[in-house]
């Protein structure tokens, strides 16, 4: 999801998509986690079985059975670069794909999008933006976020790929890309402008959307 979904039209949608209602989320990139964990359980508390995972001061000693028995795995908007880093280092990365390979939901906004990407652009260095080729790399080449909430986002990733940058994928604010395993299948937007790209060498292609307005 291209940018900022709780309280939103795309709640019943993470919902619908779940095999089941325990949802685990992750506010490892967030700059102020408890405020985006206030967020997430108002926004499910009443309609899942909504928990969530800490790193700091240490992970978990259950955190393989809280990965592996989350029907979902909901990751916060923030700094992915330091998210990364962070679950690497206590082996999140492998129990992630190992859940997703069971079947588990895998979702998120901004650095929640993604994350599960090749290469993505990212504000992790800076407000400048910068391509990252160090994501999870569950999905093939690269994503961008916000691509109609920040002026910087269409030129800056646009000019990457033009580059050699992987191309891939940009999404609006008010829209969320769907895949089944590592194939695009969907892209569903809440608003009646939002959209999402195909961005390749030769410039961006507008993709079919489905409007949940």
């Amino acid at each position: 999801m291209g940018g900022y979904p709780l309280g939103t039209a795309f709640d019943d949608l993470v919902l619908e998509l779940a095999r089941g209602p325990r949802m685990l989320f992750v506010p490892t990139p967030a700059h102020m986690p408890d405020t985006v964990l206030t967020w997430f359980y108002d926004a499910f508390a009443r309609r899942a079985a909504p928990a969530h995972v800490s790193f700091n001061p240490w992970p978990p000693d259950d955190l393989r059975e809280l990965v592996l028995g989350a029907d979902v795995i909901y990751v916060s908007g923030g700094n992915t670069a330091n998210a990364l880093a962070v679950w690497r280092v206590h082996g999140f990365d492998a129990l992630v794909r190992e859940a997703w390979e069971g079947g588990a939901l895998l979702c998120g906004w901004s650095a929640g999008m993604i994350c599960w990407f090749e290469a993505s652009v990212t504000d992790s260095f800076g407000p400048q933006l910068a391509g990252m080729r160090d994501g999870l790399g569950l999905l093939a080449g690269s994503a961008c976020p916000h691509y109609d909430g920040e002026s910087r986002r269409r030129p800056v990733y646009t000019e990457l790929v033009r580059d050699g940058f992987p191309p891939g994928i940009a999404c609006d604010d008010a829209t969320a890309a769907l895949y089944e395993g590592t194939t695009l299948v969907d892209v569903i937007a809440r608003t009646a402008e939002a959209g999402a790209y195909r961005v390749t060498v030769d410039g961006e292609e507008p993709l079919e959307v489905t409007r949940r307005v």
